[in-house]
Order: structure tokens, then sequence, then C-alpha cells
């Protein structure tokens, strides 16, 4: 499994430190950047505009995402150990109990399967 990464993507860099609003306003402008697989420990990113962001294997422990809206988000396979979660919307895919396991011992989420 891919550990999580201090990448050196500036759109990376703007969300760890913290720059959520100068990230939205870039991203919205046409910016991409790869968020798979990043470290967002303790990073605030309350306000983020999360739509259509893969942040699959990331790790958001302590992070505070109080009010993301990830319900178009990918997240599967990371992790939100610790994280603050008020009024997150996680995607579909994740049982409640994905949510919960991995906020409280920091298992990575997985999706739920169709049948």
């Amino acid at each position: 499994m891919t550990e999580p990464q201090i990448k050196s993507d500036l759109l990376y860099l703007l969300l760890r430190n913290g720059e959520v609003e100068e990230f939205n306003c870039r991203v919205a402008n046409g910016e991409s950047c790869d968020l798979t697989y990043c470290d967002f420990l303790k990073a605030d990113l309350r306000g983020l505009k999360a739509e259509g962001l893969d942040f699959s294997g990331s790790y958001f422990r302590q992070a505070d995402l109080r009010s993301v809206d990830f319900s178009a988000s990918r997240l599967e396979g990371a992790s939100i150990h610790g994280a603050h979660i008020a009024g997150v919307y996680f995607p579909s895919e994740l049982k409640p109990e994905e949510i919960s396991l991995s906020l409280r011992y920091g298992t990575r989420m997985r999706y739920l399967k169709a049948d």
C-alpha cells in the first residue's frame, strides 16, 4: 500500500498550509493537481470546495474538515483518524461504519461495492 506523501505540488501545498481560498480560486480557474495519497495531517481544510477531487489513499489525521462537502469527491482508502468532521457530507458509497472506524481507529475507508 502506498504511504501518504508530502508532495511538492503547489496546489497541494496551498491546502496543507491552510490557504483553502487560494486553492479554490486556482481550481475554479482550471488548475489541477494530484491529491491522491497526500498527507493532510492537522490541516485546516474548512471552506474547501471538494467537488470532483480525488483524495484516494490520503491521510487526514486530526485535520479540520468541518462542513466540507465530500459528496462528489473520492475518499476510498483515505483515513480520518481524530479529524474534526462536524457537518461533513461524505460520499454515499461510504457506510457510516467505515467512517466511524476510520475516525476512531484510523482504518482506511472502503467503498460499498454494488451487488
